[in-house]
Parts: C-alpha cells; structure tokens; sequence
C-alpha cells in the first residue's frame, strides 16, 4: 500500500479543496527562521516562469499568522520552528484557514513525515533536496495533490507505522527539545509551561516508547536515538 492509499484509509486529515484555476500564479508564503535560506528561496522560487508569487515571508510562527497576506495559498513551512508548538498542530492550524502546507525538515525523518500528511500537509521536502523537488511538491500542492520524491515515498512505504509510539503533539515538542540538550527549565519556558508538566510529558513519551520495545529511560539513550532519528545532528 503506498503512501497515499495508506492516507485515504486511514482517515488522515483532509486538505482544503483545490484552489481555483483562475489565475496561473501560486501565491505561497515562506516560514523559517534561516534568513539566508528564506532570501534563497525566495530568489528561486521568484524567477521568471516559476509561476509562484512569494506574498509573505516570516521567521516565526507569529509572524506568519501576523502578516497581511495570511493565508497564502501554499505555506512552505520549516517544521522546526522553535516554539511551543509541534508541527502537525502548525499544519492542522493553516490547513483550517485554507492554506495548502509543503514542510520543509532538516533530515527525512519517517515518524515526524507521517504525523505532519495526517495533519494534512501535502508534501514534505529535506532542506538537502534540490530546489526542483520543492518545486514539484509547491505545484502539486496548489492542486490539492500530495506529493513526495519517489525516493522519500519508498523510505515512507518501507517505514512500519505500527512501530510509532504514538505520542501526543506537546509531548513529541518537549522530547525533541529535551533531547536537544536544553533543561527541563529550558524545555518549560519553550513551550510555555511547567516543569513539572514537562516531565509529565516525558515521562510518558518514554513509557509509550518502552511499550513497543525502544528504551529511552536515560539522557545518553535519548540523545542516541535523537540522533538516530534525525531529530538532533549525529556527532
């Protein structure tokens, strides 16, 4: 079963109807706080027969919901935004304004790919692909249509989703950052709560991944993994 069949059965978050064919030119908007990156993309994706109009660009997740041309019709949206939020519950937010979503992630990592297309993204792009591939995936976007390079789809059709632990948004974010090396302190003022509710969160992010046999009970196991899982840069 590929990808999209797997999306269908499964009852995965609908994207918005196709946008109209009236006008040719995709308006799309650019979330993330690379600035070099932004002004790559935006050179890219602006060039004469692209057929995209870059309306707004944001380096943070304030920014985007604050600017004059939110929403776009395509939001091409780094999946790390460093922020209290998780990138499916980003996704599910634009998705209910009419936005089309592409996220951007910095390695291709099955588990967080999986929960941003149920969240309704139509397409996920690593920042080491090559400009075309986001291209293809903005275009197909516009109509609707979830695409991904045929070589991540085959990663995906190979990755076993009943090996997911199945995690919460919150507690998802406040892994990744804890594994990132920041405090409980530091994870807390993040997100934009407790000490004690990250732990809470913690606590039961591990005991959910012990449930289908993956031991993170300590920092070094979590950091390993992390960087296994494309979460955190490997050493």
């Amino acid at each position: 079963m590929t990808l999209l069949e797997r999306k269908e059965s499964d009852g995965l978050t609908s994207a918005p109807d196709a946008p109209s064919t009236a006008s040719t030119t995709i308006r799309i908007a650019i979330a993330d706080a690379h600035r070099l990156l932004v002004e790559g993309l935006v050179a890219i994706l602006g060039q004469p027969g692209t057929g995209i109009d870059v309306v707004a660009t944001a380096p943070d997740w304030d920014g985007l919901l604050g600017h004059p041309n939110h929403p776009a019709e395509v939001v091409v949206l780094d999946h790390d935004l460093d922020d209290a939020l998780t990138g499916p519950a980003r996704v599910r937010e634009l998705v209910a304004a009419g936005a089309h979503v592409v996220v951007l992630g910095r390695r291709p990592d099955p588990a967080a790919i999986h929960a941003v297309l149920r969240a309704g993204a139509l397409g996920f792009v690593p920042k080491t692909d090559a400009s075309e591939t986001l291209l293809q995936s903005i275009r197909s976007a516009a109509a609707g249509e979830l695409w991904l390079d045929p070589s991540l789809q085959a990663m995906l059709d190979a990755y076993d989703v009943s090996g997911d632990p199945g995690l919460g948004d919150r507690e998802r974010r406040a892994l990744l950052l804890y594994a990132s090396g920041r405090t409980l302190r530091d994870v807390a003022e993040a997100m934009g709560t407790t000490e004690e509710t990250v732990k809470s969160y913690i606590k039961r992010a591990r005991r959910k991944y012990r449930a289908i046999g993956i031991d993170l009970g300590t920092r070094a196991l979590l950091r390993r993994h992390a960087a296994r899982e494309g979460w955190i840069p490997g050493d």
